[in-house]
């Protein structure tokens, strides 16, 4: 029976290991908040060693920032578009803009270290090794 390819858009979404995108990264689910950033320390499909080097997930947080950045632009431009400019309207955003990013902070720290695993880990995808 032929290996059946992820796609890397998949691997990436569900979290999934960059080398065979089978095994899970993290421990537990995105809904769980005080566990969100627990990470395996290896595949358990292939057995990659996650953690490239010490402290490689610390670039994550530039992804984060950019992460939130992009949500605060967007929100801005959508703002200063379709909504009137009053002064309680600008505080009333600022304030859900806040509300949402704390809530989207676990999700946020999980896809940059996610994407920073992909992008900067120096893992090639080995189909062969997706085959049970």
């Amino acid at each position: 029976m032929p290996q059946q390819k992820v796609s890397l858009l998949k691997g990436i979404i569900h979290h999934k290991c960059p080398r065979c995108r089978k095994g899970n990264i993290y421990t537990h689910s995105n809904w769980n908040y005080l566990k969100a950033t627990s990470m395996y320390k290896n595949c358990s499909h292939c057995g990659l060693q996650y953690e490239v080097e010490p402290g490689f997930f610390w670039g994550a947080m530039y992804i984060a920032y950019a992460l939130i950045t992009a949500l605060f632009v967007g929100a801005l431009i959508i703002f200063f578009f379709f909504i009137d400019k009053g002064l309680e309207v600008l505080i009333y955003f600022i304030s859900s803009y806040l509300l949402v990013i704390l809530l989207l902070v676990p999700f946020i720290l999980r896809y940059s270290r996610t994407l920073m695993l992909y992008a900067f880990g120096g893992i090639k995808y080995e189909p062969a090794l997706s085959g049970d």
